[in-house]
């Protein structure tokens, strides 16, 4: 992005694969762009440059959401004990994905990232060939079943056992109509007891700009939704939150003081919780 030093993409339009539409921003590839990634096209730089013109700032919503990613992951592995993840809608590859962060503490520890963006499951695909403790699924969050279902994910997780999903960055892009908190739910329901979930969301309650964002949002990639404290606590539903609960992302388990310019972080929750 201008005026952040980002290491300038690569991506060359012609050389996309066919089953790519260059001509649409993708939300995996503009927030790859966001964190300084090179897996990107000019349709998704354009759209993220569009929105921070609309909403100085807000790129930090990206930052802060990777941020509480890997404290979350961090403390599943070192505290919870956890050695099985399902990332789902885990987005492009960039620096301390979940099977990093585990494997720091556990070479052995399993992870099945899920996806349904054609860059995101090739990169993942190809980073991973060699990897035997992790793994990457072409299955849409909206649709859970298909997710624990998988041969794949069967291979790799045992799902008698206490695992973590981590839905970071991902049910705000999920619309009303495909029923987000009734995908929870399942998930939950599948669930031993041990298991954690962990997730982020926009906020639309505490900040007046949460309407502006949303509509930036929607009317460039057709999602982005801001929701209420209650729907986010609905998540959680019947799980015992870790502490210090569901709060602004950047108040959980913070490991550095928040940047004094980080104006946009009550538009931001997260929370861990753990199913009795």
């Amino acid at each position: 992005m201008s005026g952040t030093n980002k290491p300038w993409p690569v991506l060359d339009e012609s050389e996309a694969p066919p089953e790519i539409d260059v001509t649409v921003p993708s939300v995996a590839r503009m927030y790859d762009y966001i964190l300084g990634g090179r897996d990107n096209y000019a349709v998704d730089r354009e759209a993220v440059e569009g929105l921070m013109r609309e909403n100085p700032g807000a790129q930090a919503l990206a930052v802060d959401n990777r941020a509480f990613m890997r404290r979350a992951v961090r403390f599943l592995v070192e505290v919870a004990g956890i050695r099985q993840f399902v990332d789902i809608g885990s987005g492009l590859p960039t620096r301390q994905n979940v099977h990093q962060i585990a494997h720091s503490v556990d070479p052995g520890a399993r992870v099945v990232y899920v996806d349904n963006d054609p860059i995101v499951l090739a990169h993942g695909r190809a980073l991973l060939a060699d990897n035997a403790t992790t793994t990457v699924i072409d299955a849409d969050a909206a649709d859970p079943a298909a997710i624990f279902d998988n041969p794949e994910t069967r291979k790799f997780i045992d799902v008698d056992r206490p695992y973590a999903v981590v839905m970071v960055g991902l049910l705000h892009w999920i619309p009303d109509a495909d029923d987000p908190a009734g995908t929870v739910a399942y998930i939950r329901h599948l669930m031993p007891s041990g298991s954690y979930l962990a997730a982020t969301n926009l906020l639309a309650d505490d900040d007046p700009r949460a309407d502006g964002v949303e509509k930036s949002l929607t009317s460039r990639v057709g999602g982005g939704f801001f929701r209420p404290w209650e729907k986010h606590r609905e998540y959680f539903e019947g799980l015992r939150l870790v502490e210090p609960g569901l709060v602004y992302a950047n108040d959980w388990r913070p490991d550095r003081w928040p940047s004094s310019d980080d104006s946009y972080a009550t538009l931001l929750t997260g929370g861990v919780g753990r199913k009795p």
